[in-house]
């Protein structure tokens, strides 16, 4: 075809920048990619340059104009989602106001612990459904307005990442239901909520918060200035999408219309995120996770996510490559992850327990705790590396059973995404200790993808998401696999076990964290 036959996902994350094309049916026909970057510094600080990530949006799509002929003529639509949560500040004339506080900042982290024990900290989490940390916008600029007024008083309008893309697009300042809510609203009716502004102190910043505007129904025209940048014609329709988590979950299958369906995303963290219904959503006692809306009128997404998820099993291969390479012999990271199925055909199962909390920076689901640190228990003499491996895998696998059970009951099916699980070995894991079947998802780009839909139906290529999510999701789900009875009993025996550890582990995390 000549024109009108491609919807263009652009999907802006912390590492990399990706602009995918697809055609109508949902088939992916390119993808052009761009190194992002940002930068640590004292005090927990993780920040990002506002104007060189547009410039990575700009080249990626510029990329994916090189890979496919006449790409300009034949988009119908540009639909954007990025990283979430972090404080994206704009000032005068739209220009940055400094660097993007990202999602990994921490320095907001005495301010969620003062809000959480303010009088209306419990009427902000059932409007938000979502625990207070570290990462989101809403706890960034409360610790600003009392650190660093200056930040806040130059700015007219505070983003997300994905927003500040839109803006650059289209000129407009605007947010989706997705963020809006687990923010500064409520996920019943998906805007802002005076009780959870107050909540955070902010009602004097009230102003900051931009317009709410739903992607499968309001578009905005690429501006000149933006075609000239991106090499698109002025006037195409720009969709803005909805979070990074939720839109990878529409793309790889978290709901297609049955009850009880689930997703999880197995990368460097763990995210899980269950579909239900609003009237379905289950505020755990510990008041943690997120509850995350989806274009699909009714139905939200209840979230736990996990800091750290492969980065565990990174983390031991890399000990390996780098001991091994201490001796001269040169074996790299990619080899030995050749070596993983080996492994984990070989150990015997549920010999060792290891919680997963290798992360730096702590973990946020299902249980907040900074000081988390990551554990083997039960080596004795016996054990080889191998073990270890499956133990870590296991253990990524208890971690998300974990996650689903503060969600409420466990769900009835999970799609996986993510590159761990073309494992075999691994999904057959994590089947046994979700005590679920899993399916795969073959979309390789699903959180583009999951963007793309609502631009499909926003354009009336599709009349509702349902619609939609028939001809580009069902057919990239691989049949069922169910879990092993034999593996699933033995991991119902340890979780509890798994679970009164961690419970116990926070003394110890604790007294090492002195030294």
């Amino acid at each position: 075809m000549d024109s009108g036959d491609i919807i263009l996902g652009l999907d802006s994350g912390t590492s990399v920048v990706k602009a995918v094309a697809f055609d109508l049916d949902g088939t992916q026909l390119a993808c052009a990619s761009v190194r992002n970057s940002y930068y640590r510094s004292e005090g927990g600080a993780a920040q990002q340059s506002m104007t060189q990530t547009w410039q990575d949006a700009v080249t990626a799509i510029r990329k994916l104009g090189d890979r496919v002929e006449n790409l300009a003529a034949r988009v119908v639509a540009v639909a954007v989602t990025a990283q979430g949560d972090g404080s994206w500040l704009v000032g005068a004339n739209n220009q940055p106001v400094g660097d993007a506080w990202i999602w990994l900042d921490a320095r907001a982290a005495p301010t969620v612990e003062r809000l959480n024990q303010q009088p209306l900290a419990a009427a902000r989490f059932s409007a938000t459904g979502t625990g207070l940390n570290t990462c989101q916008q809403g706890s960034q600029l409360a610790h600003m307005d009392r650190f660093y007024p200056e930040l806040l008083a130059n700015s007219e309008v505070a983003l997300h990442c994905k927003d500040w893309l839109y803006l650059n697009l289209t000129g407009i300042r605007a947010t989706d239901p997705s963020e809006a809510s687990f923010t500064f609203g409520n996920f019943r009716h998906q805007r802002y909520d005076d009780q959870v502004i107050a909540a955070l102190g902010l009602e004097h910043r009230r102003t900051l918060l931009p317009d709410i505007i739903e992607g499968t129904q309001t578009t905005h025209p690429l501006t000149a200035a933006a075609a000239q940048a991106t090499g698109l014609r002025a006037g195409t329709p720009i969709c803005l999408g909805y979070v990074d988590m939720a839109m990878t979950a529409l793309g790889a299958g978290v709901h297609t219309g049955e009850a009880n369906t689930a997703c999880s995303i197995v990368g460097s963290t763990g995210v899980h995120l269950r579909s239900v219904t609003i009237d379905e959503v289950w505020l755990n006692p510990a008041q943690t996770g997120y509850v995350i809306p989806l274009p699909w009128p009714g139905y939200v997404t209840q979230v736990q996510t996990n800091m750290a998820s492969t980065l565990n099993l990174d983390w031991l291969l890399n000990l390996a490559s780098e001991l091994l390479n201490s001796f001269g012999c040169e074996i790299d990271h990619a080899r030995l992850v050749g070596h993983i199925d080996r492994w984990l055909n070989a150990a015997k199962p549920g010999s060792l327990l290891y919680h997963p909390y290798i992360s730096i920076a702590g973990e946020r689901g299902p249980f907040v705790n900074a000081e988390a640190r990551a554990s083997f228990t039960g080596l004795s003499y016996t054990h080889n590396f191998g073990d270890l491996v499956r133990a870590v895998i296991e253990g990524i696998g208890m971690a998300a059973r974990d996650c689903y059970q503060a969600m409420g009951s466990l769900p009835g099916e999970i799609r996986l995404t993510g590159g761990a699980v073309r494992s075999q070995p691994l999904r057959q894991i994590l089947s046994a200790c979700i005590g679920a079947p899993v399916r795969i998802s073959q979309r390789e780009e699903a959180g583009a993808a999951g963007a793309a839909m609502m631009a499909a139906v926003a354009i009336g290529a599709y009349p509702s998401m349902e619609s939609c999510v028939k001809t580009w999701v069902m057919p990239l789900l691989d049949a069922p696999e169910a879990p092993s009875a034999d593996l699933q009993q033995r991991y119902n025996q340890l979780f509890p076990t798994y679970q009164q550890m961690r419970n116990d582990l926070p003394a110890a995390w604790h007294a090492l964290k002195q030294f």
